[in-house]
């Protein structure tokens, strides 16, 4: 058994694999990494592997605690990836947008994919037919979104995410709700245009803590599957123990 470990920029997320199988999902916060993988590791004495990949402030030296209990195996940019990466400053793409594209290659073969990450960022990743990845774009997140708001206005209140009722905001608050989320879906939809010019068919993979939220919202087909970094994190070790 694997336990997948993704340390992102607000919260820990992590997921027990059994024959590709995710059997359970855990969130919280990087203060109770320790506690919560001792935990997991009581109740799921068969994990010999951790595979971890991390955006965020945790270290390896948060895991010497498991030295001797299982291995440790590290997603880093020397790893093996089942694509090649054509961006043009590939140490500077993030961990976490590779993982997502190797994940997208292995479990979408021989097509052109573009992975939507829904998350504190919203990211956009594109990997062609031939296994290259191209590149993609960032931009604020929903949360971020609503942050920024409120923090660089003076009256602006703090608001959580909610559907619109309408695209005219008839107060404060509606038009907060209009302006963020449908910006969002109309940024989200307008790159899924201007792909379409450029590639006829693609495969779009909405991922992320926000992907369900906004599933519903947007026009065209998608997969979204709000676990598939950590689906990809698997993925992706088991293409490196195959391919070594």
């Amino acid at each position: 058994m694997i336990l997948a470990i993704d340390v992102g920029n607000s919260r820990i997320k992590s997921a027990v694999f059994e024959n590709d199988n995710l059997t359970e999902l855990e969130v919280f916060a990087n203060e109770d990494l320790q506690k919560k993988i001792l935990k997991i590791l009581k109740k799921y004495s068969e994990i010999d592997v951790l595979v971890v990949a991390s955006v965020g402030k945790v270290d390896a030296e948060a895991f010497l605690f498991l030295e001797n209990r299982v291995k440790v195996e590290w997603i880093t940019h020397n790893s093996l990836f089942p694509f090649k990466n054509l961006y043009e400053t590939p140490t500077t793409l993030g961990i976490d947008r590779m993982i997502l594209a190797s994940g997208a290659v292995l479990q979408y073969p021989n097509q052109n994919r573009l992975v939507i990450d829904a998350g504190t960022c919203i990211t956009y990743d594109f990997i062609n037919e031939g296994n290259e990845y191209i590149g993609g774009a960032i931009s604020l997140g929903l949360q971020m979104r609503y942050k920024a708001l409120h923090n660089y206005t003076a009256k602006l209140p703090l608001l959580q995410a909610k559907e619109p009722d309408t695209y005219i905001g008839n107060s404060t608050q509606e038009s907060l709700h209009s302006g963020v989320v449908n910006g969002l879906v109309f940024e989200i939809e307008g790159f899924l245009s201007q792909y379409k010019k450029d590639y006829s068919k693609f495969t779009i993979i909405l991922t992320g803590g926000d992907a369900v939220f906004l599933a519903k919202r947007l026009k065209n087909t998608i997969f979204a599957n709000s676990n598939f970094l950590l689906e990809s994190l698997n993925y992706t070790y088991q293409y490196k123990i195959k391919n070594d």
